[in-house]
């Protein structure tokens, strides 16, 4: 379900909020974000669980085993898991700039003069603000 534009500008209020707040941080977020890996991280994620899956059924097939065990199945299952964790969580490496929240009216400009105060004290007023206004 679709977030509606109501929310949405809340959302990119919050946004910026953050990235205000503490920019390393919010940077660090965004760059973690599951799903964000560009088509040469997702080729390389590819290639390398396809030779996982080489040593996995290879590793049956030569039948080397280390008590008991299957060992190049268990590299091969091994790199194949590594992968996936490639695939979902290589990031493309360029990293958002610090003026993100330019333009939304939310930037350093208008608090120049206020104390600095904590992101959730700011976000707890907000919420206020919104009940006494109606």
């Amino acid at each position: 379900m679709p977030l509606s534009e109501h929310e949405q500008r809340m959302l990119e209020q919050i946004e910026s909020a953050l990235y205000a707040e503490d920019p390393k941080f919010a940077s660090s977020v965004k760059r973690r974000r599951l799903g964000r890996s560009s088509g040469r991280r997702r080729l390389q994620a590819v290639a390398i669980f396809v030779v996982g899956l080489v040593l996995l059924v290879g590793g049956l097939i030569v039948d080397v085993k280390v008590g008991g065990f299957p060992i190049i199945s268990l590299i091969g299952f091994l790199i194949m898991f590594g992968a996936g964790l490639l695939a979902l969580m290589g990031g493309n490496g360029r990293t958002p700039g610090p003026d993100r929240g330019a333009g939304r009216g939310g930037g350093k400009e208008q608090r120049a003069g206020a104390p600095k105060r904590k992101f959730s004290e700011r976000m707890e007023d907000r919420f206020n603000r919104r009940f006494e206004q109606e």
